[in-house]
Formats: C-alpha cells, sequence, structure tokens
C-alpha cells in the first residue's frame, strides 16, 4: 500500500490539518510484468495492470471516532490490507472531537468534510470526482458525522456506513434537544453543548437532522446507507431509532447487530472490512 500523511491549511477550519491518504499501489506495476518472464518464475502470480497518467481511483472517506486523530484507524485496525485488497483509495482527515458539524464555536467541520476535501482530493491527488466512486464511513463519532453527511449531502456520495454512530447527531431530533437540556453532557462532556448550542434553537437549524433527512429522502436521489450497532452497545437504543425513523420517511437502510459486540476496535476493524469487502459497490479495480 502506498500511505501519505498530507498536511495543509483548510480554509474551511482556519489551520492546517493532517489527512492520511492510503492508496492500493501493490496491486499495480510501472512496467509490462508480462515481458520479463516473472509470472512464469512464481506460480500463481498475476500480471498487474499499468499505471496510467491520470488514472483515478473510487474513494473512501473513513471519519475516526471520538478522542482519535487522522493516525489511530491504522494503527489499530486493518484498513490498509482491506483498502488494498479491494482497490480503493482511504481518505482519512483529522476530525477531533467534532462530531463532523459546523460548531456553535466557529469551527466549519461540515464544510471542510462536505466542500473543501473533495475539491483538494480530486485536484491534488488520484480520486475519482464521480459520485458512484464516492462513498463515506466512519465509527463511533466518526460513523455519526459519515451518516450526517450523507443526509445533508446525498448528491456527494453512493452509499455511507455508519459503525456505532450513536452519539452527535440524530434523525430523533427531540433527543438531541434532550440530551443538550439535561445535565449530563454539561457535566462531563461540555464541549457537546457548546458543539450544538442552546437545545431551543435546533429545531429547524443545520443540526435538526430530521428535517434535512426529511428534505432530501428522495429515492432517486439518496445515498444507500448501511447502518450497524453491537448487541452490548451503550449506545444501541439511539441508533436503533434513528433506523427506524430513517425506514419511516424512506430512506434505503440496511441494518446489522453485532451479537456480542461492544463498542471497541474489535468491532470496528470487523466492519470496516465486511463494509469493503460486501456492503460498498466497489469495482475493486482503477475507476477510470
Amino acid at each position: 500500500m502506498g500511505r501519505v500523511t498530507f498536511n495543509y491549511r483548510s480554509q474551511a477550519l482556519g489551520h492546517y490539518v493532517d489527512i492520511t491518504i492510503i492508496y492500493p499501489t501493490d496491486a499495480y506495476s510501472y512496467y509490462d510484468e508480462s515481458t520479463d518472464g516473472s509470472t512464469q518464475m512464481m506460480p500463481g502470480l498475476r500480471v498487474r495492470p499499468l499505471y496510467r497518467p491520470g488514472m483515478k481511483f473510487q474513494t473512501v472517506y473513513l471519519l475516526h471516532g471520538g478522542g482519535d486523530d487522522h493516525s489511530l484507524t491504522y494503527r489499530y485496525s486493518n484498513a490498509e490490507r482491506y483498502a488494498q485488497d479491494n482497490h480503493v483509495m482511504l481518505v482519512t482527515p483529522d476530525i477531533p472531537n467534532s462530531f463532523g458539524v459546523d460548531t456553535c464555536y466557529g469551527v466549519r467541520n461540515l464544510t471542510f468534510l462536505t466542500e473543501e476535501l473533495p475539491v483538494i482530493m480530486q485536484t491534488l491527488f488520484a480520486s475519482s470526482p464521480e459520485r458512484r466512486d464516492t462513498f463515506i464511513m466512519g465509527y463511533a463519532m466518526g460513523g455519526n458525522a459519515a451518516l450526517g453527511a450523507a443526509i445533508s449531502r446525498p448528491d456527494l456520495y453512493a452509499a455511507c456506513v455508519d459503525i456505532s454512530g450513536g452519539i452527535g447527531l440524530t434523525v430523533k431530533t427531540e433527543t438531541l434537544v434532550r440530551e443538550l437540556e439535561g445535565e449530563h453532557f454539561r457535566r462531563y462532556f461540555p464541549l457537546y453543548n457548546a458543539t450544538f448550542g442552546a437545545p431551543e434553537t435546533i429545531r429547524g437549524s443545520r443540526f435538526d437532522l430530521e428535517k434535512l433527512a426529511k428534505e432530501n429522502a428522495d429515492p432517486e436521489k439518496q445515498s444507500q446507507l448501511f447502518i450497524a450497532c453491537g448487541s452490548r452497545e451503550f449506545i444501541r437504543a439511539r441508533v436503533e431509532d434513528d433506523v427506524e425513523a430513517l425506514r419511516a420517511l424512506g430512506w434505503r437502510v440496511s441494518y446489522e447487530v453485532a451479537e456480542g459486540e461492544d463498542h471497541d476496535f474489535s468491532f470496528w476493524d470487523r466492519y470496516i472490512r465486511k463494509a469493503l469487502y460486501e456492503l460498498l459497490p466497489l469495482r475493486r479495480c482503477a475507476a477510470d
């Protein structure tokens, strides 16, 4: 695999940001391998396709969890190998404790994810600009951010995979309002209230995912949604409320409960693998 850590000044965020980019380089060759006899010398070895100027790859934006950074996904999971096997480009931006939203304290994370980052990746890197070649997924906070992005901007993503994304945005807007009215987050995680603002301002705002889900529920335009949760996860009921609400609004949602799994990398690694091998409609070759 080819791996790049890219650092640049984001206009949307207002600061420099790190991004990990993974390329399936082991699947390609710079010369015609059929002419050097290597495939005859090594039984079972296949001739790899050639690099071509201007070639593009299907791209999966893979968002990390709360408290993590862009590197942890690749230290705690086998996402690189899964991407290699399936010929996709992975893009993991650093979005620490952001919930993937344009926060009330002025950091425009959703703008960064959905407006700026695709332009950068498709201009400076070999990311296909086609919607059918673009996907978003994440685990924990990143799963919630991925779901929010796909519902807000279904024009960008063919499909979304949300793994354990039960804290942050929700299609049950009343749930977020109650959380912001309560004492738990104010006492133990004040960043939550700082991110979303006063509970009385949520309905009809950019944080009202129920409103956005209604507006973008056109079956011809919506992203395919895959949602997964471990049977032992503390956020299971909240995740299942979102699944029920989305289905009631006409969204195409595939939902899986992983028996015995909890809110941890054992589960997330397993479902990152499942997303790339089974769930996402990947070509498993260069996009063009």
